[in-house]
């Protein structure tokens, strides 16, 4: 491998100076690479030099446009089994927000500065800091797929160090959307009392689970009578169903779990089984085909209207066709009963409880991990009297 210069003149009589870096890849094809300064030709032959003794170079010739990778990394996820709406998200992050800005990139001309430049285009055009950092993990992961069919030597989003930088981004996204709150984003205790009166029909089993299990709106769908344990008292999660209500394994270890149930929940169960719709599913919350139920339905007709009944609603201000104030739901996702199920399990004391540690909470809610469980939920686990702790100790101190 050897950097030369090379010097000519133009039409115009003006003349040009480049510098050519001439080497023998690992194939044994002869290449000629150029570049307008010397220091760049000698940056690149430091690098293809490692890169062609490692067996990774790749040249400029070999190498595909972005556009093309994601391609085929998308046609090896969905060939691989990955869930639908996992290769639906991949999808509408290539197409809509990969592509029309790097989709014509070669791979090897992808670099830190080009990829920063994405990033501030990205936002520019107005996306979030979190759908960014979505796009990045998605480039990463389409990178890294690159890499193994040999189409580019590195993967630059993860030489980035993207953990540290998307870490930085979760945090500033927090801080922007605040500590979960009790009465904005989860229901009180006091609304759940009222919500849970006002049950009834088919959806007062499903959202009696939801409150007093903390399940996931998707493992509700899921969930099947053999997996309900009365006996045991003892909900097993084994399934979920997506948001095409396609059945599949959670989607981590941490989510197939056994959760205990109280009796409210157990005998409620136990009463709906003998009416539920049948079907060869054998959900225990299906649709009237026995199928797997919507989660646009169970929002819509049962978590919605059940609020309004209990009267944990607001005015929005306006009037329907009669005149009527129109009333809304205060809270609009299954979420918000997960969220008070994880306070309520930190909180039990003012039942005359104890308190589950950490550890138990993250185990009963499934998160892969107690990072996790106390970014969410840590600041609502009960605190000592700090000031009268600190009392005491400057007393001793100075005593």
């Amino acid at each position: 491998m050897s950097v030369r210069k090379r010097t000519w003149k133009t039409s115009k009589g003006d003349e040009k100076t480049a510098w050519i870096v001439d080497y023998v890849d690992g194939k044994g094809v002869r290449r000629l690479k150029t570049f307008p300064r010397k220091k760049d030709a000698d940056a690149f032959e430091a690098v293809a030099t490692v890169q062609i003794t490692e067996g990774t170079h790749v040249a400029d010739s070999d190498s595909t446009t972005v556009k093309k990778a994601g391609d085929l990394w998308i046609a090896g996820a969905e060939n691989n089994g990955l869930e639908r709406s996992t290769t639906n998200q991949y999808r509408q992050h290539l197409d809509l927000h990969i592509a029309p800005f790097i989709g014509a990139t070669k791979l090897s001309a992808l670099n830190i500065p080009a990829v920063r430049a994405f990033e501030d285009r990205l936002r520019a055009e107005g996306r979030s800091p979190a759908m960014i950092r979505k796009i990045l993990v998605s480039l990463g992961s389409m990178l890294a797929d690159a890499q193994e069919r040999g189409l580019t030597a590195r993967n630059i989003v993860r030489d980035m160090r993207g953990k540290r930088r998307a870490g930085k981004e979760r945090r500033q996204e927090r801080r922007q959307k605040g500590k979960i709150k009790v009465g904005v984003d989860l229901p009180t205790r006091e609304e759940v009392k009222a919500i849970v009166a006002a049950l009834e029909g088919r959806w007062r089993p499903l959202l009696l689970t939801a409150v007093f299990t903390g399940l996931r709106a998707s493992e509700l769908r899921g969930l099947r009578w053999s997996d309900v344990d009365f006996d045991k008292r003892e909900i097993r999660v084994h399934q979920r169903a997506d948001r095409f209500n396609e059945l599949g394994r959670p989607k981590s270890e941490a989510g197939e779990r056994t959760v205990p149930a109280p009796p409210l929940v157990i005998n409620t169960l136990r009463e709906w089984k003998l009416t539920c719709p049948k079907g060869e599913l054998g959900l225990v919350f299906s649709n009237g085909n026995g199928n797997v139920e919507s989660l646009a339905n169970i929002i819509n007709r049962g978590l919605m209207p059940a609020q309004v009944a209990a009267g944990v609603s607001f005015d929005t201000g306006q009037k329907d066709e009669e005149g009527k104030p129109v009333v809304k739901a205060r809270y609009t996702g299954m979420h918000a009963l997960r969220h008070f199920y994880a306070s309520w399990c930190i909180n039990r004391t003012q039942d005359g409880g104890l308190g589950l540690p950490p550890k138990v909470v993250q185990e009963r809610l499934g998160h892969s991990s107690i990072m996790m469980t106390m970014d969410v939920y840590g600041h609502l686990f009960p605190r000592g009297d700090d000031a009268a702790e600190l009392a005491a100790a400057e007393m001793a101190l100075l005593a």
